[in-house]
């Protein structure tokens, strides 16, 4: 048990879209990813998922709407539903998900991370 400073966990990696495990629990991981740019539109079968913005907003995209998320904010995309994160600037993202979830769910491209690392 140690305690997980958030702001130096992000200072451990530049990317964007490149999610990274901070910790785990119950068979559901935590991860931080910074944002910035179109992500690619997707769904996930199986699992719901968490997006907590610690820094900055995003904008997730679904098929009949887009909804703004700003710092402190939160949204869940239940199963099934097909979304597209996407930042004009850069954003630091929590996400809480299980730890089967691929981070472009049923779309499997340049963008997809199969192996995360844990930092």
């Amino acid at each position: 048990m140690e305690v997980i400073n958030l702001k130096d966990k992000l200072g451990k990696f530049p990317g964007h879209y490149d999610p990274k495990i901070i910790a785990e629990l119950n068979g559901q991981h935590v991860k931080l990813v910074k944002f910035k740019g179109d992500f690619v539109w997707h769904s996930h079968k199986d699992e719901d998922e968490l997006f907590f913005v610690i820094k900055g907003s995003f904008f997730m995209d679904l098929r009949d709407k887009t909804v703004e998320i700003k710092e402190g904010e939160m949204i869940v995309i239940p199963k099934g539903v097909e979304h597209r994160p996407r930042a004009d600037e850069e954003v630091h993202v929590l996400l809480f998900e299980p730890a089967s979830t691929l981070n472009t769910g049923d779309v499997e491209n340049e963008m997809t991370k199969k192996e995360l690392e844990w930092i």
